[in-house]
């Protein structure tokens, strides 16, 4: 939990500066709730994704309070949009060829109460799925605290700064709930690789995943530099990187470690975006870029 504190300049402010003071509130809360760490403040939540996709018809979620205070959660579904650059936009509408999982989902409980270092399973049961048409179903299951944190008092600003908009918020975490009917279509490929320099001078590499299919994907993307002579690299690894449907297009940016023998002006790079569940790693596209 985090209290937010906004200082706003210049002292004297306009309607039109309130204005835009609520709407820059407005789009924090948004970017917040859509933030898929799954360490909210204290909270820890496991696994970090609910999939149905074959006979399984309950699965189970860990809660655990890492603090020493006592937390207190309400358990609701929001619809997440994910651009191509993979923010993600609270939607309540279905975009073309998407499909809302939340009519097919019960919860219990539907609020957590956690002492310290407590720990409490949260149970979701598929239901109604005879009526369901093959294909991919997602929602997102939010976890929004009931405790607001207190926020900054006027002791602890300085009698010389700006107005001071302190603000309550109850911060929360989204976990994905997908369900699958049926036989999956999707294939994935690697397309426009290159190497870019970043904003604090450092070597990124910018691909586009693109995605076709019924189904969304989920992996990790590694990047791995080839001499042409000696020993292969792994140069770069990003976790945790979804494409979901409808989408067919994610631009991903991955940030590279360039030791000082690798020269990036001769050999080749390979990206492997692959899946990785137990007991087995899938290869999901693989593309090279000449350099």
């Amino acid at each position: 939990m985090h209290s937010t504190t906004f200082r706003i300049i210049p002292k004297k402010i306009s309607n039109i500066q309130i204005s835009s003071v609520y709407s820059i509130l407005l789009i924090g809360f948004l970017f917040l709730l859509n933030l898929q760490s799954m360490a909210q403040g204290s909270i820890n939540i496991t696994p970090k994704r609910i999939i149905f996709d074959g006979q399984k018809r309950i699965m189970e979620m860990n809660i655990i309070n890492d603090n020493q205070d006592s937390a207190k959660y309400s358990l609701s579904f929001v619809q997440i949009r994910m651009t191509e650059d993979g923010a993600f936009q609270v939607i309540t509408s279905p975009d073309p060829g998407q499909n809302f999982a939340d009519k097919y989902i019960r919860i219990f409980p539907r609020t957590v109460r956690l002492g310290p270092n407590d720990k409490q399973i949260v149970r979701l049961q598929l239901a109604n799925s005879d009526q369901m048409k093959p294909g991919e179903y997602r929602s997102h299951l939010l976890f929004k605290s009931l405790v607001p944190q207190k926020a900054l008092s006027a002791a602890d600003i300085k009698k010389d700064s700006s107005v001071l908009l302190n603000i309550e918020v109850n911060f929360g975490v989204t976990v994905p709930i997908i369900i699958r009917i049926g036989e999956s279509t999707t294939m994935v490929n690697i397309t426009d690789i290159k190497v870019v320099n970043a904003d604090n001078g450092s070597k990124r590499l910018q691909l586009n995943l693109n995605r076709t299919g019924n189904m969304s994907v989920y992996g990790e993307v590694s990047v791995i530099y080839i001499p042409q002579s000696g020993k292969e690299t792994q140069i770069g690894l990003l976790k945790g990187v979804a494409v979901y449907s409808p989408n067919s297009l994610l631009k991903v940016r991955v940030d590279l470690e360039i030791k000082p023998d690798i020269d990036l002006g001769k050999g080749k790079i390979r990206v492997i975006y692959s899946s990785k569940s137990e007991p087995r790693t899938e290869k999901l596209a693989e593309a090279e870029l000449v350099l």
